[in-house]
């Protein structure tokens, strides 16, 4: 029997966030243990659901920092997904900018050499502020697989028009699943 694989699945508060249940069954279909950590905002957007998200994932979500000394309640990562990735989340994470624990999570993981797979949430005025590509660029260039601006990845919407079910989750979890294929055969 094999080993189920440990995803870490990050999210922001956007409004694809409110469909994570189903993106954790698709994922747990697939073979993955699948780990939930939220934006302190996202945390809070979800706040009613977060205990049955635990039990549906098998592990507390996470959304903090925990304490020095205290032991870690995940096991270690096979890969990271994070996604939706907000504008603010991008631009954190390409500048360092850890005060969040998913962010910090994910900048770690760069230095650990952790596959990471982010697909942002964010508008067309959002995208047009100079920072976000090259904050995408950054990442990109750290090894993160960055789904945004081709026919695989996201393409934002214009300010106003939120189609949360129009977010393409299924790319995500199929470039999780790829990624982690390619780093196995090197």
């Amino acid at each position: 029997m094999t080993m189920p694989r440990t995803l870490y699945l990050f999210c922001s508060a956007a409004p694809p966030v409110f469909d994570v249940a189903g993106v954790i069954e698709a994922a747990q279909a697939d073979g993955w243990d699948v780990c939930l950590g939220l934006t302190p905002t996202a945390a809070r957007w979800l706040d009613g659901s977060l205990d049955g998200l635990a039990a549906l994932t098998g592990h507390p979500v996470r959304f903090d920092y925990k304490l020095p000394g205290q032991p870690d309640v995940w096991p270690e990562p096979d890969l990271i997904l994070f996604a939706p990735a907000t504008f603010n989340s991008v631009n954190a994470w390409a500048l360092g900018l850890t005060n969040s624990f998913v962010v910090g999570v994910v900048a770690e993981g760069i230095g650990k050499g952790i596959p990471i797979v982010a697909m942002p949430c964010v508008n067309a005025a959002h995208v047009r502020h100079p920072a976000f590509e090259r904050s995408v660029e950054t990442l990109r260039e750290a090894g993160v697989t960055v789904l945004y601006g081709d026919e695989d990845g996201f393409v934002p919407n214009q300010p106003g028009e939120g189609r949360p079910e129009g977010y393409p989750w299924h790319l995500a979890l199929t470039a999780a699943a790829r990624v982690l294929r390619v780093t196995h055969a090197r």
